[in-house]
Order: structure tokens, then C-alpha cells, then sequence
């Protein structure tokens, strides 16, 4: 559990976009279990073991929770999410055994056949990391989970977190939820204008002079 955080427009975000693919760096290698992925589609990125969630959830509004995670589970099968919209889509027992348990990990099952539009927004960040879990994702990169839950939402969110970190998946998490980052992770980046200004442990970059003056405030 690799948590990156900073001010607003330290470029977070913008870390994200390049190694998930969104964005091409300029200059500087971006490397994935050893292969060099710089510049390559996110497809190409998706394919390789690594999803990302967005700062607001983007799903596919017009199907049930259940298909949503469908699309994730039936991976690089062309053709899968034109069937699916047409209401003809058909999946194999393997499938849909991957979308339910990906529903059960994150705690959806019981949502399985509402409407994806209908569910409450923490549910909808959960279910864009159930959609990433079922396509068989190595590394998950998630994009300020936390941001618009409820301090009971955030609860769960940690939960999950520390679920997935036991089961050995990798997750990048960016987040301005400080005491969640220093609960979950087992690194931390600090970015800055653009620059990492600290790295390591919990414990050393909360005590770390220059995150304290950019980022997390000094004692009054």
C-alpha cells in the first residue's frame, strides 16, 4: 500500500494519468513488473495487470451493478459491452463467478441487480474497485477514494484497504484523508509543485519538517 499525497495541484493526479496510460511523459521511463510501458495506450496498460479509479466514479450508468463488474470480469473479449448494452449479451460460468466474488469483496452482493445509477456515491467508488478486482488486477491505482464520504463510509473504505493489502494486492493510493493514508499504507510519497519532497514510512513523513511547512500544518 503505496499512498501519494500533497497540496492541491502537486501533481498527484497527474502521476496517475501517466502511468495508467491517460497521459505521455514528456521524458523519464515509467517501468510495470520490469516492462517499459511509457507511451503505451491504456489499453495496452489495462492488459498488463493495472487498473485506476477516478476522483469522481465512472460507471456505466445504464447497467445494473452486477453487469458493471461483468464488463471488468470478461476482460478482452471486443464485442462483451455492445452485447451487454443491447440487452443480449451473454458470459461464461467462469465470468460470472469472478463478478461475484469481486461484489463480494467489496461488500456489493446484495446490490448485484440494482441499477447503477441508483446506488449511493460511497457504493459507487466501491464499485469501481469491484469492476478493477474482477478484470484480475495486479495493481490498483485509486484516485481520492474517500473524497465525499461519510466518516462511517470512510470506515468501510479502510476496511476494504486493509483487506485488499492482506490478500497482496498492490494498491497506489492518492488522498487527501491523512489519517486514512497513515492507517493503510506502508509507504508514503509526499509531492509538492511537482516534486517528491519526502518518502517513506508513516511514521517518518508525518515528523518530516518539510511536509509538515508544505502539507500537513505545524503546531500552533
Amino acid at each position: 500500500m503505496h499512498s501519494l499525497i500533497g497540496p492541491n495541484g502537486a501533481g498527484k493526479t497527474t502521476v496517475v494519468n501517466l502511468v495508467s496510460g491517460f497521459d505521455r511523459p514528456d521524458a523519464g521511463s515509467i517501468e510495470l513488473f520490469g516492462e517499459a510501458i511509457a507511451g503505451r495506450s491504456v489499453v495496452s496498460i489495462a492488459r498488463r495487470g493495472l487498473a485506476r479509479t477516478f476522483q469522481t466514479p465512472q460507471l456505466f450508468e445504464e447497467l445494473s451493478v452486477l453487469d458493471n463488474v461483468l464488463v471488468g470480469a470478461a476482460g478482452p473479449r471486443l464485442g462483451w459491452l455492445a452485447a451487454a448494452l443491447a440487452g443480449t449479451g451473454g458470459d461464461g460460468p467462469a465470468v460470472r463467478a469472478r463478478a461475484h466474488e469481486a461484489l463480494e469483496a467489496v461488500g456489493l452482493t446484495e446490490w448485484a441487480d440494482t441499477l447503477s445509477a441508483d446506488l449511493p456515491f460511497g457504493h459507487r467508488r466501491r464499485l469501481e474497485i469491484a469492476r478493477a478486482l474482477a478484470a484480475g488486477t495486479r495493481v490498483l491505482m485509486l484516485d481520492e477514494p474517500a473524497a465525499g464520504l461519510a466518516p462511517a463510509e470512510v470506515e468501510t473504505l479502510d476496511a476494504l484497504l486493509s483487506r485488499l493489502r492482506a490478500a497482496g494486492l498492490t494498491v497506489v493510493l492518492i488522498e487527501h484523508h491523512v489519517a486514512l493514508v497513515m492507517a493503510v499504507s506502508d509507504r508514503v510519497t509526499v509531492l509538492d509543485e511537482g516534486r517528491v519532497i519526502a518518502d517513506g514510512s508513516p511514521a517518518d513523513v508525518q515528523r518530516d519538517p518539510a511536509v509538515l511547512a508544505a502539507y500537513l500544518g505545524t503546531p500552533a
